[in-house]
């Protein structure tokens, strides 16, 4: 079982007055030998867009994207059609196969806008581009774990990507124990993140936005040390 720390102050980071943002991975202007990606885990960025600002139209191609707002609510617009606002509660996909243009604003002239953006590399380039968005109520969440993307098509859940990889949010009070199996059929490992709280996960101590990626078992398993809101993935390995 191999096990990989990372911690939140590990992270790269830019403050660029209307945006204040962390990476997990390389990303932009920071360039980390060791942390370029895991698995096809490509993108993990932890972002603050001050109010009325926010990402013009800009191009992405075979990646899939997913947005997950934690405070506040996102505009979204694409070159798909599609055009409205994600807030917290909400889950976003876009994939963007052969080529989309989108923009992504906050959508308050006088809070921030805090979400998460994810990038997986697809399964195979060349999709068809298409968007997903979902919405789970708290108590979908609460004391449980909450499949937000799964690998499709499939008609049950409209955050479906081309990718064998499931996306999980749970609250969890502290003391309660948790766990997660292995579902995908290729070689694959968990990573997840503490977004609030603190969590002993594979026996290591996590606290709010550290983040730890586990190969080599069967099983995701831990326990909320505090009061705990937690994203797991379970991401394939990069072929």
């Amino acid at each position: 079982m191999q096990i990989e720390k990372f911690p939140a102050h590990a992270r790269g980071h830019a403050d660029h007055g209307w945006l204040n943002t962390h990476h997990t991975f390389s990303f932009a202007g920071w360039y980390h030998p060791q942390r370029l990606h895991y698995g096809v885990l490509r993108v993990l960025n932890d972002d603050w867009v001050q109010p009325g600002a926010g990402f013009p139209k800009h191009p992405h191609q075979n990646m899939e994207i997913i947005s997950i707002p934690l405070q506040g609510a996102l505009q979204h617009e694409d070159s798909l059609g599609n055009k409205g606002v994600i807030s917290t509660g909400d889950v976003q996909v876009m994939s963007a196969g052969t080529g989309v243009t989108h923009s992504e604003f906050n959508a308050s002239q006088e809070a921030p806008v805090a979400f998460l953006q994810i990038w997986l590399f697809p399964d195979a380039k060349g999709h068809v581009p298409r968007y997903g968005q979902l919405r789970y109520e708290e108590t979908e969440v609460e004391q449980k774990w909450k499949t937000v993307v799964a690998p499709g098509p499939r008609e049950d859940l409209p955050t479906w990507i081309h990718q064998e990889s499931w996306f999980y949010l749970g609250r969890f009070k502290a003391g309660t124990e948790w766990s997660l199996p292995r579902r995908a059929r290729q070689k694959s490992g968990f990573f997840l993140m503490v977004l609030e709280g603190a969590a002993t996960v594979a026996g290591e101590t996590l606290k709010k936005r550290d983040a730890l990626g586990l190969q080599g078992s069967d099983s995701l398993r831990g326990q909320a040390n505090e009061d705990a809101f937690l994203l797991a993935m379970e991401i394939p390995d990069l072929k």
